[in-house]
């Protein structure tokens, strides 16, 4: 499932986060989710949506990649794309975006897509204002 790539044009890692969504575990939800996130140095993570029948243990797309990523050493991230099967431009969950921004400014590119070429981008801070961040819990 992880796949490294280098930087990549916005269509491009769109076209990432769909393709990992082959590789979806969804038998209760039937909805695939695939997730891309390129890294700060240009090196490209993918992941998808893993579900339990406890829906609390599921994985989402998003964090899986990010998980990728971490593991090989990386924690500054460029933009993330992401893709259902619906082509329904979903955003990350709050979950997802709580966790990302524990690794991105406000100003992270999150780009959703919403299918045949069309895409809508949010910035990270947009949809996840006064977020808990490190200075959070230092207060």
């Amino acid at each position: 499932m992880a796949s490294v790539r280098t930087r990549m044009e916005d269509d491009e890692l769109v076209d990432a986060a769909r393709a990992v969504q082959s590789e979806a575990y969804v038998p209760y939800s039937e909805y695939p989710v695939g997730a891309a996130i390129e890294t700060a140095d240009g090196e490209v993570y993918v992941g998808c949506n893993l579900e339990n029948a406890n829906y609390s243990n599921s994985l989402h797309a998003e964090e899986v990649a990010i998980a990728e990523a971490l593991k090989n050493g990386h924690e500054s991230f460029a933009k993330i794309a992401v893709s259902s099967g619906e082509r329904d431009a979903v955003t990350p969950c709050g979950m997802c975006r709580q966790t990302l921004a524990e690794f991105c400014d406000e100003d992270f590119r999150v780009i959703c897509d919403a299918g045949d070429g069309d895409v809508r981008e949010h910035a990270l801070g947009d949809l996840i204002p006064e977020t808990i961040s490190r200075e959070t819990l230092d207060r």
